[in-house]
């Protein structure tokens, strides 16, 4: 398969290039995925709720349900015992996450013979820049058309479209469009499609963010675009600058051909803001390798890493440390993230975002000099080995002890 486009945000918003924007932008987005490629082996079940990530009975998550099952308030990230009790009829499924990637795979393949710009975000969503390929396939929402329609055919696995000049506008409308639909947003419509939606639907607002803007009286996108961009940077720091450019469907990403990543980074909002010490430790070893796999598949070593904490109230502060020499070994660098952590977290404030990002990229896997030889050696061994079993039975399922909870480790235990 041929190399995937990377991307990387610009500085600063496209808002410039309006007059010339065309709506090309195409996010492509499966269907309940993990439940598709179940139904594809047994279509007996279609029609019916269905849940995949285990059986109801165990402490496990659900990792993805069908339509018919979300009906009943199911969805994935919901403990399974929960599910259990909205909707006991359902079908639980155990996952096959080296299935799902093949059939990803399978998928990659059909939408580089869309179009070379091609990124890849998850295993079963991507975006595709249309521009300049009309006369392969016709203007932009033809070609999206045709996509959609290919990929039915091809894998019997639905899927959903949209259509627009940005990522963004392009995310929400591929949401819309769902189940197995597709919507396009005409250059110049952007802030008319997105004004009666939840601000919810707005890609990086998140539960804690939904309930700081109903508390200011906004629970519509139109409500948020009304709001001057200065008052909203006084309440939310810089996040108020992001919110007023997301509010017009704005954003700050362009497609660039076979571009080495700048920085590689995870974070995570806590579904509460927390002072639970050993919650935020076990989240950060999680964030940490998260990272590192990433920077491994890339054939980099990072030699500065930046730890990122967001208080109630948004005041975030980061902290940065550059290494020696770099690594790409999970155990250095969650060390070097753990004692920015204990040293620079307030303890007397809760915390509603940790983040983490590797940068000052170099190729290869130089190690630290402190590390001996043979420890180093079992070390990568030991990261390959974990690597290939998470790309076989999916990342959450292979974890290095620092990110596992008491609760984690009790259900090993049972």
């Amino acid at each position: 398969m041929p190399e995937l486009a990377r991307f990387r945000a610009k500085h600063g918003p496209l808002e410039e290039r309006a007059a010339e924007a065309a709506a090309s932008i195409l996010h492509v987005d499966m269907d309940a995925f993990f439940v598709s490629v179940e139904l594809l082996e047994r279509p007996e079940l279609r029609g019916r709720p269905v849940v995949v990530g285990g059986q109801k009975d165990q402490r496990g998550v659900v990792t993805a349900a069908s339509y018919e099952a979300r009906k009943y308030g199911v969805h994935s990230a919901m403990p399974l015992r929960t599910a259990g009790r909205l909707c006991p009829h359902a079908i639980f499924l155990d996952g096959h996450h080296e299935k799902y990637g093949k059939w990803s795979d399978r998928v990659a393949s059909i939408l580089v013979k869309f179009s070379p710009v091609v990124e890849m975000v998850s295993i079963d969503e991507a975006y595709l820049d249309l521009a300049g390929t009309e006369r392969l396939h016709g203007p932009p929402l033809a070609a999206a058309d045709k996509l959609l329609r290919t990929i039915k055919e091809s894998t019997g696995l639905p899927c959903s479209g949209g259509l627009a000049t940005t990522r963004l506008t392009a995310k929400v409308a591929s949401d819309q469009a769902k189940p197995s639909g597709l919507v396009w947003v005409p250059p110049g419509g952007e802030a008319r499609f997105l004004a009666p939606l939840p601000v919810r639907k707005i890609p990086g607002i998140g539960e804690v963010t939904e309930r700081a803007l109903r508390a200011l009286g906004l629970e519509t996108v139109e409500q948020l675009a009304a709001v001057p961009q200065e008052k909203l940077e006084r309440i939310f720091g810089q996040w108020g600058e992001a919110l007023y450019r997301k509010a017009r469907g704005g954003d700050s990403y362009e497609f660039v051909i076979d571009a080495e990543p700048k920085s590689i980074s995870h974070n995570h909002t806590f579904g509460e803001d927390t002072n639970d010490g050993n919650e935020m430790t076990t989240t950060l070893s999680h964030l940490s390798q998260k990272a590192c796999k990433r920077l491994r598949e890339a054939g980099l070593a990072a030699r500065t890493l930046t730890l990122t904490i967001r208080y109630t109230g948004f005041e975030t502060h980061t902290r940065a440390k550059t290494l020696a020499e770099p690594t790409q070994l999970d155990a250095d660098i969650y060390a070097v993230f753990q004692g920015l952590f204990r040293e620079h977290r307030d303890t007397r404030r809760k915390v509603r975002l940790l983040g983490v990002s590797l940068s000052g990229f170099t190729h290869g896997n130089n190690q630290l000099d402190l590390l001996e030889a043979e420890r180093r050696e079992k070390l990568a061994r030991l990261t390959k080995a974990a690597d290939r079993l998470r790309d076989r039975f999916g990342f959450g399922k292979v974890q290095f002890g620092g990110s596992l909870s008491a609760e984690d480790l009790n259900k090993r235990e049972d």
